[in-house]
């Protein structure tokens, strides 16, 4: 099937062309993309899909590499139905591809849990299953965040592997804390299978990030949270990252996990292309309801994100990736700069080669967004699974 959606802003995740221009899509791929002038002046096939974009964004469909839940499906308590349903969910508010997040766990749950994930890719009716990000286990017990203690392991290569074997593969990304004894064996050895490594939950010193980064951790898990502080004497995890240009960031942007103001910060010391947005979502996002779990705590939402009902510890965000993009602007991002963060950039780190970018020969990944972010239209490898620009035809 062929489609064109034309007449309107296509940001592409490559340049920041603000021109009104046309897309042409062929089956699952980008085609081409033109300028709305040169669209005016060609003869379509009859047959072919015009949708009119209305003068609203054409962009890259959001990819999350960071995320346990929605809706009230999720990781937790995983199962292959409530990560199809995550799929689906997710789609609606304009995400496209995304990586299931799973907390560190007994050995068992992890391996049913990555197990069900496994079964659901390939079965998707929404947001494509890239694969997966482990969350730990191989992280510090002193920066947890509301990750159980019993949980957290020492570098382990022999339970990495049945990690892996359990995931068929299809472990994309793994937060690690890079001082952690064996280490750097244990990062040699994943780098090797082509998982991208992330420092997070880390209580590192300066000089851990370093050898860290020696050994190809060169991606930090939600940027300032959960890590070692910037100190005059010790710039621990946060100064190492900021100083060092290899080093890429996942970031929350919801104005509660991070100061907005901070952003002002990273913006100066990380250029355009080594920002990822995430959303680091737990399930009860955008669930309605008194009694909400997360990786088995009750939390209630209070302040912009949710709390461990039991002390009031941050548990986790309630962003959407849709509202992380607005954010971003709000905090004095361009528009373009926002959507590379948010498409561009994490296809690019988790090697996604064919997506999150407006061009020939990429997935046809597809959103149309008006000037207030309200998804008009999504569309997944040629598929159109959300359509509000012609409900009314």
């Amino acid at each position: 099937m062929t489609t064109c959606i034309h007449n309107g802003i296509v940001l592409s995740g490559l340049s920041s062309n603000h021109q009104r221009s046309a897309v042409l899509i062929e089956d699952s791929k980008i085609k081409d993309t033109f300028s709305e002038e040169r669209f005016n002046k060609m003869s379509f096939a009859s047959d072919i899909h015009m949708i009119d974009a209305k003068g609203n964004y054409i962009i890259p469909g959001l990819i999350d590499t960071h995320i346990h839940g929605f809706k009230g499906h999720g990781t937790d308590n995983c199962t292959k139905e409530s990560i199809l349903q995550m799929s689906k969910d997710l789609a609606q508010y304009g995400v496209t591809a995304f990586n299931p997040t799973m907390y560190s766990s007994s050995t068992e749950d992890m391996i049913h849990s990555l197990r069900e994930i496994v079964s659901a890719m390939g079965h998707e009716e929404g947001a494509k299953i890239m694969g997966i990000h482990l969350e730990g286990p191989f992280i510090s017990p002193e920066k947890l965040g509301v990750q159980r203690p019993e949980t957290a392991k020492a570098p382990d290569i022999k339970l990495f592997d049945q990690l892996w074997d359990a995931a068929e593969g299809k472990i994309v990304n793994m937060t690690v804390a890079p001082e952690l004894k064996g280490m750097r064996e244990l990062a040699l050895h994943c780098i090797d299978l082509g998982l991208v490594l992330q420092a997070g939950h880390t209580n590192a010193e300066y000089e851990n990030i370093v050898e860290g980064i020696q050994v190809g951790i060169l991606h930090s898990t939600h940027f300032f949270n959960a890590m070692s502080q910037l100190h005059h004497r010790n710039p621990g995890a946060v100064g190492a990252i900021l100083i060092h240009p290899e080093m890429s960031c996942e970031i929350i942007a919801d104005g509660v996990h991070v100061h907005p103001d901070l952003f002002k910060l990273l913006g100066r010391d990380k250029n355009s292309d080594q920002i990822v947005l995430v959303t680091d979502a737990l399930t009860p996002t955008e669930q309605k309801g008194e009694h909400l779990f997360a990786n088995g705590e009750e939390v209630i939402f209070q302040d912009g994100c949710f709390h461990r009902k039991s002390d009031g510890v941050i548990a986790g965000s309630s962003l959407t990736m849709k509202k992380a993009v607005k954010n971003m602007i709000e905090f004095g991002y361009s528009i373009s700069d926002a959507v590379k963060f948010a498409s561009t950039n994490p296809a690019r780190i988790m090697k996604y080669n064919h997506k999150g970018v407006i061009a020939p020969s990429y997935d046809s990944d597809i959103l149309v967004m008006d000037k207030q972010f309200s998804i008009k239209l999504v569309m997944i490898e040629g598929k159109i699974v959300k359509n509000k620009l012609e409900e009314n035809k």
